[in-house]
C-alpha cells in the first residue's frame, strides 16, 4: 500500500491544503465548520493525489529518464500502468463524492475541473509542448483557494479570486527553480521547461515578472479583507526575504542559489497563509 500512496507525491499535496486552510477561513470569516475543513481537507488530499496518479501513469517512459524520478513506482514497475491507473480513477471519484456529500455543489465541480485540467490539459497537451506549460498548468494549483471559498458559501468572491492569482503568479517562479535546479533531467526527458529552452537571463526575468505581480496581489488579499496592519507589514517583510533571495540567484545563476530560492518560495507561501488564519481570527 505504501507505494500506492507514493503515486499521490503527498509532499506536493501538503502545499495545495496549505492554500485551502486560509481559504476556508477567509470564506468563513472566522473559524470555519469543523466537518466542512475536515471533509474538504480529505477530499483535496484524495483530489490531488489522484491526479498525482494519473500523472505518473502518463509520464512513466519520461520519468524512467530522469534521475529525480526514476524511482517511482510505475516508472520502476512495481506497480503496473493499470493498476496505476485504477487507483488513480478510485481515488478522484472517492474524492468527488466527498465534496458532494459534505461540501456543496460548486466545489464538487470545481475539484473535478482541477483534476480533468491537471491531468489533460497540463499533463497531456501543455507539458511537453510549450515552455509556457508551468504558467497556464499551475492553474490547477490555484483550484484549492476557489474550492476552499465555494466548500463553505458555494459561491465565488473577489478576496478569492485575488487569492487565487497569487497562487497563479507565484507558481511558475517556484517551479522554474525547481528546474534551474533540475535542468539536465528535464533535458534528458526533453520537457521543454524553461530553463531549458531560454537563456539563463530570459528565465530569471520572468521570475522577477511573476514573483513582482505576486507581491502586489498578496498585499490585496490583505487590505481587501480589512486584515490587522501587521499582517501586511508581515507579509512585506517576507516577500523582501524571496526578493533577496532572487537577487542572489540574479546576481549567481547557479544550481544552489535556484534550490534556496524554491525553498524560499515555499517558506513564503507556507507563513503567509498562516498569516491569513491568524489575521482573521484577530482582526
Amino acid at each position: 500500500m505504501n507505494k500506492y500512496i507514493l503515486l499521490m507525491k503527498l509532499r506536493v499535496v501538503e502545499l495545495l491544503l496549505v492554500t485551502t486552510v486560509p481559504a476556508l477561513f477567509l470564506a468563513s470569516n472566522g473559524i470555519p465548520s469543523v466537518s466542512i475543513t475536515f471533509w474538504s481537507l480529505i477530499g483535496g488530499t484524495l483530489a490531488a493525489g489522484g491526479a498525482n496518479a494519473f500523472n505518473m501513469v502518463i509520464e512513466s517512459k519520461s520519468d524512467q529518464l530522469m534521475k529525480r524520478t526514476a524511482n517511482r513506482p510505475i516508472a520502476t514497475g512495481e506497480i503496473s500502468k493499470l493498476n496505476g491507473l485504477l487507483f488513480a480513477f478510485l481515488i478522484s471519484i472517492l474524492s468527488l463524492v466527498i465534496f458532494y456529500i459534505f461540501t456543496t455543489v460548486l466545489a464538487t465541480l470545481l475539484t473535478a475541473t482541477a483534476i480533468i485540467f491537471y491531468v489533460i490539459g497540463y499533463t497531456m497537451m501543455l507539458k511537453n509542448r510549450t515552455s509556457q506549460n508551468i504558467v497556464w498548468g499551475g492553474i490547477a494549483g490555484c483550484m484549492p483557494v476557489l474550492i476552499g471559498q465555494s466548500a463553505v458559501t458555494n459561491t465565488l468572491t473577489l478576496t478569492s479570486w485575488l487569492f487565487f492569482l497569487l497562487i497563479f503568479f507565484w507558481t511558475p517562479p517556484h517551479f522554474w527553480a525547481l528546474a534551474v535546479r533540475y535542468k539536465d533531467d528535464y533535458t534528458a526527458a526533453s520537457i521543454p521547461m524553461l530553463p531549458v529552452v531560454a537563456p539563463m537571463k530570459s528565465v530569471i526575468n520572468q521570475m522577477w515578472l511573476h514573483s513582482t505581480l505576486m507581491a502586489v496581489i498578496s498585499v490585496l488579499v490583505i487590505t481587501t479583507t480589512k486584515l490587522p496592519i501587521w499582517t501586511l507589514v508581515l507579509s512585506v517583510l517576507l516577500i523582501i526575504g524571496w526578493k533577496i533571495q532572487l537577487i542572489k540567484l540574479t546576481k549567481e545563476p547557479t544550481e544552489v542559489n535556484a534550490g534556496k530560492l524554491f525553498q524560499a518560495s515555499i517558506i513564503f507561501l507556507s507563513i503567509y497563509s498562516f498569516l491569513l488564519v491568524i489575521g482573521v481570527l484577530l482582526k
